[in-house]
């Protein structure tokens, strides 16, 4: 009973907006208390101007590599016009960002880091800014924007920019040199080395993953993405990119409105032989960029800027490099965890489409609602440029969720990541977090007597 009472207490506490000096437990418990959802364990910091939050997100837009609108356009070129957006937008002095980590993937380490610290200087970045990269494959922006948030917390700086960047016009998927012979005689490092159509084929193989059902998601990822383009929903997100055609690239030039099942029914397998893997099932190759400005939250208030989301918290875990597509079904219980949520208080999911068959068996393990995913389409009909697609989902995600207003409080992003892996944060609606004006009421009697059982 005595440890009930307690995490009541603290509950209620963290309910409460407080200042940085203010951290005495008031030992009365009130007759109910708002909580996220139905989920007690809910932690708000006690310190509430401690909260990390996201006052900017943009991206550029997803274009077909080696034949979309950015294929003659150079990688920092790119990122920078993104990274100046979330400062102009916000009217930031951009000295005091304490940190620039940009996510990517496929181009040469050094090579991409000195285009990263080129684009800042486009952007109009001092040099007293620092700026790194971070991969962790396909998770490598989502794992960007955490690295800032981290950093924050731990008090490193106030403000920093988590960004994702990817030409795979330019840096193709392959390997570079010889592989070690050691990998024969483990399964598992072989398996890290199996095409991703491969993974695929295995997911839709080991958990009866049908054609029809990849073929039918494909669909419906490009009649999504095709009617939040047509109602404009994008456009709060994208940042226009001028190139050297010379043209400005404002829209994803992937989508395919008019995708039928039995179009993509005529597809051949690409990996597999009688396989379900096709090209029309499988997220695009694309070239893009995002950018998510992040600050201590109140850093955020003193300069008066909306606070578009709420970091709240973020897990990568490992899976087996031959399923690698199943990750989303293992981080995404582990975030949401960590907020001290339930799924069933998540209101929207933005799950990657690396392929129809990982996405379906994710959306099928985890029971999710399908109304919750992917609102406005996915990586099939988007595409999925590696190193940006966390930071991307980022600005999908809480722009949807700004739109829908008091009927979205929890977002959830998620992607699996290559040689098996996922990755999953949790974030929280920004204008609904002092007010608290859609969360749920609960009896603290009835939780009291709950936990005691």
């Amino acid at each position: 009973m005595e440890k009930a009472i307690n995490r009541q207490r603290i509950l209620l506490d963290h309910l409460r907006p407080s200042s940085s000096s203010d951290h005495a437990h008031d030992s009365h418990l009130s007759a109910s208390a708002c909580s996220a959802g139905d989920s007690a364990a809910y932690q708000r910091n006690s310190v509430f101007g401690d909260d990390v939050v996201i006052v900017a997100a943009y991206r550029t837009a997803l274009c077909k590599s080696k034949r979309g609108n950015f294929k003659d356009t150079f990688a920092d070129d790119l990122l920078a016009p993104v990274l100046k957006a979330v400062i102009e937008k916000t009217n930031l002095n951009p000295s005091e960002i304490g940190d620039i980590v940009v996510g990517t993937v496929l181009a040469p380490g050094s090579q991409r880091a000195s285009e990263c610290r080129m684009a800042s200087f486009y952007a109009g970045i001092p040099e007293t800014v620092p700026v790194r990269t971070v991969n962790r494959q396909c998770s490598s922006g989502l794992q960007a924007v955490a690295d800032v948030a981290a950093a924050i917390k731990a008090g490193f700086y106030d403000i920093g920019i988590g960004a994702g960047l990817e030409s795979m016009t330019v840096n193709p998927m392959a390997w570079d040199g010889d592989v070690n012979p050691k990998v024969k005689i483990f399964e598992q490092a072989q398996n890290c080395l199996l095409p991703m159509g491969v993974t695929s084929e295995n997911v839709a193989h080991r958990f009866s993953v049908t054609r029809k059902e990849q073929d039918e998601a494909a669909v419906d990822s490009h009649r999504k993405a095709a009617a939040a383009t047509a109602a404009g929903k994008f456009r709060d997100e994208i940042i226009p990119v001028a190139t050297k055609k010379p043209i400005v690239v404002s829209v994803d030039d992937g989508i395919r409105p008019n995708t039928t099942v039995a179009d993509l029914g005529r597809l051949k397998a690409v990996f597999k032989k009688d396989g379900t893997t096709t090209a029309g099932n499988s997220s695009q190759v694309s070239d893009g960029a995002g950018a998510v400005l992040l600050m201590r939250r109140s850093v955020a208030m003193q300069k008066g800027l909306p606070i578009l989301g709420v970091f709240r918290s973020f897990a990568a875990v490992g899976v087996d490099p031959a399923i690698m597509g199943v990750g989303p079904a293992a981080a995404i219980p582990a975030a949401v965890k960590l907020a001290g949520l339930e799924l069933e208080d998540i209101d929207l999911f933005e799950i990657n489409e690396a392929f129809a068959s990982q996405f379906v068996y994710c959306r099928k393990k985890l029971g999710l609602d399908p109304e919750k995913i992917n609102v406005n389409g996915g990586a099939m009909a988007i595409g999925h440029p590696l190193g940006a697609t966390g930071a991307r989902c980022v600005a999908t995600l809480l722009h949807e969720m700004k739109r829908r207003g008091r009927d979205s409080r929890f977002g959830v992003i998620s992607m699996c990541i290559g040689t098996g892996m996922g990755a999953a944060a949790v974030f929280e609606r920004g204008d609904c977090v002092d007010g608290l004006c859609n969360a749920k009421k609960i009896d603290s009697q009835n939780l009291l007597s709950k936990d005691a059982k």
